[in-house]
C-alpha cells in the first residue's frame, strides 16, 4: 500500500558545479561538470520519499517567477506534488550556488534561505493532512510548521523533524515530534556538545532522537537506551543533500521498520547517493528500491 508523506519547508533552485579546487580570490575557474535541480531540505526529502515508492507532497513557497517553473518541472518529473503557500508570489525563489570539490566530495554553498519568504499559517491549504501517514518539518517555514505539527499530533500522524541547524521557533515544534534527526550543527540554546543536545531533547520527552555526523557513526537515543549505528564506507563524489536524502529515506523506512533499523536503511541510501554528482543522479542509475 502506497504511503503518503507531507514535507514542509524550503525549496530552492540548486546550481551545482564540480571543480578541481575552490576558486581563489578574483579567480575564474571552469567546472568539470554541473547539474541543476530543485533543492532544499524538505524538497530533496520529498523526492527521495517519492522515488522509494510513496506519494509525496511538498508544502513550500514557490510562486510564479520564471525560475519557479524549473523547480516545478523537476518536482513533477519525480512525481512530487506541490502545495504552494504563496502562489501569486512574483519574486524569485531562493537560489543556491554549490561548488563540489572533485578530490573530496566536500561542498561549498552560497544560498538564500526562506528568511525573505516566510508565510503565515493562514496560507496552509485546507485538508493538507488528509490521509497523510507521516510529516517532515525542516524549520524553514516556522509558522506553517508549527500549525501543521500541532494538527498532526492531534490526528496521531508521525512527525519527523529535520534538525539541521537551530532556528528560533523550534522550541514550539519539537515537543510535538516523534522523531528528531539532528545534524552535528544543531545546537539549541546553551547546548554545545552532543551530550547537551541529547539532554535538551530528552527533557522535551521526544521518544526517538538521532544525531548524524557525516562519515561518523549515527548516535541514537531510543526507548531510554543509547547506541551507535555505523555509516557505510564509500568513495565520496558529492555530499550535497546527503542529509536531505537520508531524511526522505528515513520517512519511507520508519513506516515499515523500527527506529534503529530505519536509520540504518536510510544511511545506506544516503551513502549510495554520495557516490554521484548532485541530488538526482543516484536515482537515475536505477538504484534498487
Amino acid at each position: 500500500m502506497v504511503k503518503r508523506g507531507l514535507f514542509v519547508g524550503l525549496v530552492t533552485l540548486d546550481l551545482v558545479y564540480l571543480t578541481e579546487d575552490l576558486p581563489d580570490r578574483n579567480q575564474k575557474i571552469v567546472a568539470l561538470d554541473y547539474t541543476t535541480s530543485a533543492g532544499g531540505p524538505a524538497a530533496n526529502a520529498a523526492v527521495s520519499f517519492s522515488y522509494l515508492g510513496n506519494s509525496a507532497t511538498l508544502i513550500s513557497a514557490v510562486g510564479q517567477h520564471p525560475l519557479s517553473q524549473l523547480i516545478r518541472a523537476d518536482l513533477e518529473n519525480w512525481q512530487v506534488a506541490i502545495a504552494d503557500l504563496d502562489p501569486e508570489r512574483m519574486e524569485p525563489v531562493p537560489t543556491a550556488s554549490i561548488i563540489v570539490t572533485q578530490a573530496t566530495g566536500d561542498r561549498a554553498v552560497v544560498s538564500l534561505n526562506a528568511t525573505r519568504s516566510q508565510v503565515p499559517a493562514s496560507a496552509i491549504p485546507p485538508n493538507c493532512l488528509q490521509e497523510v501517514d507521516i510529516v517532515l518539518i525542516d524549520g524553514h517555514q516556522m509558522a506553517v510548521g508549527q500549525a501543521i505539527v500541532q494538527q498532526a499530533h492531534r490526528l496521531g500522524i508521525a512527525v519527523v523533524i529535520d534538525a539541521g541547524s537551530w532556528k528560533p521557533g523550534f522550541e514550539e515544534i519539537l515537543p510535538y515530534a516523534n522523531y528528531v534527526i539532528c545534524s552535528a550543527n544543531f545546537h539549541p540554546p546553551l547546548c554545545q556538545s552532543t551530550t547537551e543536545v541529547f539532554t535538551y531533547l530528552q527533557a522535551l520527552k521526544i521518544p526517538h532522537i538521532a544525531i548524524t555526523g557525516g562519515d561518523r557513526p549515527i548516535q541514537v537515543w531510543h526507548l531510554g537506551k543509547s547506541s551507535e549505528i555505523p555509516v557505510p564506507p564509500i568513495s565520496v563524489v558529492d555530499t550535497l543533500g546527503a542529509g536531505d536524502i537520508f531524511h526522505g529515506a528515513f520517512c519511507h523506512y520508519i513506516l515499515q521498520s523500527g527506529f534503529t533499523e530505519a536509520l540504518a536503511q536510510a544511511s545506506q541510501v544516503a551513502a549510495y547517493a554520495c557516490q554521484f554528482l548532485g541530488t538526482r543522479a543516484w536515482m537515475e542509475t536505477g538504484m534498487k528500491r
